[in-house]
């Protein structure tokens, strides 16, 4: 055999190992994750991995956080607005609510609200806004840029119907997202699910990540 003869079966060999082990590691991250069907909270189109990244944000604080400090528990994920006349005042209620039901069963679960209207959604103003509604909730902002990123991370859409006043309202999508800190966006639950029903889901998830 000479030493071209050598070289390309040494090449083709190297490119099966890589495939192989490409094909491997994408097989086992989707099997990895197939586990939380089986809860029967909403799956992801996509797969989770599909949802999600990184991002920096700031908190009510004025504090600059990073995806890692805020999903560093598993956490439940919503995206509103303070000014929401109705939809998400009962959503991000209903998600506290879930979040206790969990703590009862000593199961430690932080909701995370971030905002989809920057422009009147100050750090003072969306601190008010979570602390009246759980003591651990993390109330994230942003610039325009910043918040429009995010929103791309979740597929989550928005629109400001800006109506030259102050008291324009914002379309938005209203699910909310079990994200952990190994595997990611998990699942979404649709606003309709009563309290009871997505804290049984919930633990669900927990137990078999």
């Amino acid at each position: 055999m000479n030493d071209r003869k050598i070289l390309v079966l040494g090449i083709a060999a190297t490119a099966l190992v890589l495939a192989t082990g490409a094909l491997w590691m994408q097989m086992s991250r989707g099997q990895g994750h197939e586990r939380f069907t089986q809860c029967g909270a909403g799956a992801v189109a996509g797969g989770a991995d599909s949802l999600g990244g990184a991002f920096t944000l700031t908190d009510g604080r004025g504090e600059r956080l990073t995806d890692e400090r805020v999903f560093s528990k598993p956490s439940i994920l919503y995206f509103g607005y303070t000014y929401c006349p109705d939809v998400c005042p009962l959503d991000v209620a209903r998600n506290a609510e879930v979040v206790e039901l969990l703590g009862e069963d000593n199961r430690d679960v932080q909701p995370v609200f971030i905002t989809v209207d920057p422009r009147r959604d100050t750090p003072e103003v969306v601190e008010r806004f979570v602390s009246n509604i759980h003591p651990d909730m993390i109330g994230l902002t942003g610039t325009q840029e910043e918040v429009d990123a995010v929103s791309r991370l979740w597929r989550n859409y928005y629109q400001i119907r800006d109506d030259g006043t102050d008291n324009y309202l914002v379309d938005h999508l209203a699910n909310s997202y079990l994200v952990l800190p190994d595997d990611g966006t998990v699942a979404f639950f649709r606003r309709d699910l009563p309290p009871e029903d997505m804290a049984q889901q919930v633990a669900c998830l927990l137990d078999v990540a």
